[in-house]
């Protein structure tokens, strides 16, 4: 049983949370869209807020007024119930409304979400919340990856903050954990929030397998290209290959070479390369052309959820080598909540584990997060099985 004032504790730290995320920018930074893949500060701010006016407020709050009628329109993602939206490459052109608008907005919003939770409401409107929570805490995800995409694409590589280390180096030493053949059951089944996608629980069996305890470092990764892996199309997938070749792909995303060194952007600025800090900002395309040099290879989803109790899970997002697909029964919510997962279904790779951009109270070992092939904005790694 989830308690209102609970609830409502952690909505308004949520809220707050997406807010100070934006502090150190200026005013520029907000509406800025390079790529199709990255969303402007901006909208997100207005889309976590719309969530909540639109799949709470309208329906369940009676005297509610909508604070503006185009913002439906602005701020809807993909969700075709709802209606018609701006185009998604279309989000940078937004000028208007404002930034200090869509602040008002949100806190238009944010203080009526506290008149209706101040009084207990429904499991059903309870869970509701909760779902819109964890929707914002995952575009606080989204934000942080975005913002770092922006600077790191302006031509003064400025800095964001100082107060996110981007290199954790994993001190313990590298082993291989073996784990025995045998079924193994996979999903969700802890009290406390998870998302459809990690139900329901089943058995996968399992051969032997042994995995790293360790994610792949940026030392390996130098070794990597320093051996021509970007240039040896046996190691790639035609797919990837292809990718290689006609973007030019030569290093990670944000790694740059100066004078003979490796150098990184990160929310800090421009640094010398960690080497021994875990290599980020993979595609899947190098994370499997990797493991082939290697004479390895990643890990299935269901092999890292049953490792996953040898290992800190928590430093990267990585690729696994399962496409992201249905659990047995899965069934999708009715109405629009029902496009939150299950329509993607299709033409992806699972992520597990999380990163430094995920935010407090969010990931868990059955989180199952997934992106195209060729992405590599979120902070992404690898670690190996064989």
């Amino acid at each position: 049983m989830i308690m209102t004032k609970s609830l409502l504790d952690f909505f308004i730290e949520t809220r707050q949370h997406t807010e100070q995320l934006c502090t150190p920018l200026e005013i520029e930074d907000y509406v800025v869209q390079p790529i199709i893949d990255v969303s402007p500060p901006k909208w997100h701010l207005g889309h976590t807020t719309w969530f909540f006016e639109e799949f709470i407020l309208k329906p369940h709050a009676k005297e509610y007024q909508v604070f503006n009628e185009d913002f439906s329109f602005v701020f809807n993602s993909y969700y075709e119930t709802v209606g018609k939206r701006v185009v998604r490459a279309d989000r940078g052109n937004l000028s208007r409304p404002s930034v200090q608008k869509v602040y008002d907005y949100r806190h238009y919003v944010t203080s009526a979400m506290n008149v209706l939770f101040s009084k207990d409401q429904s499991q059903e409107l309870l869970n509701l919340l909760e779902i819109g929570i964890h929707h914002e805490k995952q575009h606080q995800e989204l934000l942080l990856t975005d913002i770092k995409f922006i600077l790191g694409n302006n031509p003064l590589l400025p800095k964001y903050s100082d107060t996110i280390a981007e290199h954790p180096v994993e001190m313990h030493p590298q082993e291989w954990i073996s784990i025995k053949e045998g079924t193994y059951e996979i999903g969700h089944r802890a009290e406390g929030f998870c998302y459809d996608n990690e139900l329901g629980r089943h058995k996968v069996y399992l051969q032997d397998y042994e995995i790293s305890n360790k994610l792949v470092t940026n030392q390996e990764y130098i070794d990597f290209i320093t051996a021509g892996g970007y240039k040896k199309f046996d190691l790639w997938h035609a797919e990837g290959w292809d990718w290689v070749v006609n973007n030019n792909i030569k290093t990670p995303l944000y790694w740059h070479q100066i004078d003979g060194e490796w150098y990184y952007y990160s929310l800090s600025g421009l640094h010398k390369i960690a080497v021994e800090a875990p290599v980020t900002h993979l595609s899947y395309f190098e994370a499997f052309a990797f493991a082939q040099w290697k004479g390895h290879r990643l890990p299935t989803e269901f092999e890292w959820e049953t490792a996953q109790n040898y290992f800190s899970w928590g430093t990267r997002w990585e690729w696994t080598e399962s496409a992201y697909l249905p659990y047995p029964n899965y069934k999708k919510a009715a109405g629009a909540l029902g496009e939150y997962n299950g329509k993607f279904m299709v033409n992806q790779k699972v992520l597990r584990g999380g990163s430094i951009a995920t935010p407090f109270k969010h990931t868990r070992p059955t989180y199952r997060n997934f992106f195209q092939t060729n992405l590599r904005w979120q902070f992404t790694g690898l670690r190996l099985v064989k």
